[in-house]
């Protein structure tokens, strides 16, 4: 229960940081300062109480009691030791006047110098290649911030006193990074269709996750892979079903610069020690990776971009993701790209979930030859259909497609949970009754009138390898026999209403009377056409 009050505080805190920034800038823009200054005083917090730590072993009762305790260590002989020990741990070192809780301090004197956070930024960047340009998105000399040096400076400070109310050394990871994902999702939120490339609404990453950890989440040292990452949400769901979680090794690439930071930062701020994260700013098509020692995971999540272009060239017909197919996805089209890229890096005993357009499951063409040879190989397990407008960047409705690299059966269990939501305003949802309900019907794995449908080869062989789900899963409702009798007693009764309630008004009409010559004749008439 303190867990949730906690994570409530911090988003409380977080929020009205956001509410200063709200004004200036858009969602999109604001979030970069707001998620790196939240960031930079999570690993300031962090020093501060590890070295503390380091140094009488025990927990301080404040920033400022820490702080003042370093300064004093770092004048003593054996300060250079203590910095080796805080480098080997957190790959980082900060100096006493550029900690957060010093930069709080000077905000709140009226003495804050947005140079000194600026160097602060570069000493992280340059300290580990972990770091390396984290900071890029955070312009501090912006006008959006305000207009002239000292409007723009005090915007950042009231940011930085907003900040500082959020009691990081008493929250543990999971609450600091819970917050983190809130506030990631309430961006996405805001800013719509911008936000498409950074979040997977969270129900929908608890199928993905249940399902690919299944029969895998006792596993010591489980390994998972998300080439399309975002801001890593999806990859950190893992440690939530997984009773091995400090073990867990993530892997991750993602295109976009601003969000594959915001990734790295979600990783530290949930808990992740460096040593088990493997994450890559690049174009996951274009070049495959990882190329290195470890190629094949046991988990393979991923919600791509959906029918992006990709330049599909010949080239592409050797490279060992695709090659096995003799064709490619189509350029307008990369989903069946995704999906091989992601299948090539799946273990043999693992399971792999992506999300992607109804399209791939009944298109021709490349699409087609590629969809015929996935079943024959017996490597889709199941698809689900889920509701549409369910996230921000897309209202067409998505499916997710389950993925095995060997196994005996060919057969495809499909599951229609196209009508499970709850309606929102923006965006529908699924519930935690809609999320079981799925997942029971995926592990059931057998035919349920109108929700589901375990077909054999020969069925979708006979459908030419048409994988669309009302071919299977039929959800036609008939509609009552209508009782032609009662119908009819019912229209007399009507009539009778109706001539009743004419009688009534015809006598007031007769009730009615004018001096007026030409009103009454009017009368007169209106009385004839009800009595004719």
């Amino acid at each position: 229960m303190a867990d949730l009050e906690n994570s409530k505080d911090l988003i409380s805190v977080l929020w009205s940081g956001a509410d200063i920034l709200r004004s200036k800038m858009d969602a999109n823009e604001y979030k970069d300062y707001l998620l790196g200054i939240v960031f930079y005083k999570y690993l300031s917090d962090s020093f501060l109480i590890k070295t503390y730590d380091l140094i009488y072993d025990e927990k301080p009762e404040s920033l400022k009691v820490a702080l003042d305790a370093y300064k004093e260590a770092l004048e003593d002989e054996s300060a250079e030791e203590l910095k080796e020990q805080i480098i080997a741990e957190y790959h980082y070192v900060i100096e006493p006047d550029l900690t957060y809780t010093s930069f709080a301090e000077a905000a709140r004197n009226n003495s804050f110098n947005r140079e000194s956070l600026q160097k602060a930024f570069n000493n992280i960047e340059q300290s580990d290649p972990l770091f390396a340009d984290l900071f890029t998105d955070i312009d501090l000399y912006s006008n959006r911030l305000g207009t002239g040096d000292q409007k723009q400076s005090d915007t950042i400070a009231d940011l930085i006193k907003e900040i500082d109310k959020a009691d990081i050394l008493n929250s543990d990871a999971d609450v600091l990074g819970n917050a983190y994902e809130y506030l990631i999702g309430q961006f996405a939120s805001e800013t719509g269709k911008k936000a498409g490339e950074f979040y997977t609404p969270q129900a929908v990453s608890k199928i993905l996750t249940k399902i690919a950890i299944s029969g895998q989440d006792t596993k010591k040292g489980l390994s998972v892979y998300d080439p399309c990452m975002g801001s890593g949400s999806l990859l950190l769901n893992a440690k939530h079903y997984s009773s091995e979680p400090g073990y867990i090794k993530y892997y991750g690439q993602e295109l976009m610069t601003s969000t594959y930071n915001l990734a790295r930062m979600n990783m530290f701020l949930h808990g992740i020690v460096p040593e088990n994260q493997h994450l890559r700013n690049g174009d996951t098509l274009d070049g495959d990776w990882p190329t290195g020692e470890e190629t094949d995971f046991d988990m393979v999540l991923m919600n791509p971009p959906y029918s992006a272009k990709w330049s599909a060239a010949a080239g592409f017909l050797q490279d060992e993701r695709f090659s096995d197919y003799g064709v490619l996805a189509p350029k307008s089209k990369a989903d069946y790209a995704f999906l091989l890229h992601g299948l090539y890096h799946l273990k043999s005993n693992g399971t792999m979930a992506i999300v992607l357009p109804h399209g791939v499951l009944f298109r021709g063409a490349a699409e087609g030859k590629i969809r015929e040879k996935l079943l024959r190989s017996g490597n889709i397990y199941a698809v689900i259909g889920l509701p549409s407008n369910l996230f921000y960047n897309t209202s067409i409705p998505t499916c997710i497609v389950v993925l095995k690299k060997h196994r005996d059966g060919r057969d495809v269990l499909f599951i229609d949970a196209s009508k499970k939501f709850k309606k929102g305003k923006k965006q529908n949802s699924l519930t935690d009754e809609h999320i079981d309900s799925i997942l029971n019907l995926y592990n059931k794995r057998e035919t349920v009138e109108k929700e589901a449908y375990l077909a054999s080869f020969e069925d979708i062989e006979n459908n030419d390898f048409n994988l669309n789900i009302p071919r299977y899963v039929d959800t036609f409702e008939k509609e009552e026999d209508v009782d032609i009798n009662a119908l009819l007693s019912e229209m007399k009764k009507t009539d009778e209403e109706i001539k009743q309630a004419q009688g009534e008004f015809l006598s007031l009409l007769k009730d009615l009377t004018s001096n007026d010559e030409n009103i009454r004749a009017s009368l007169n008439d209106i009385i004839g056409m009800f009595e004719g």
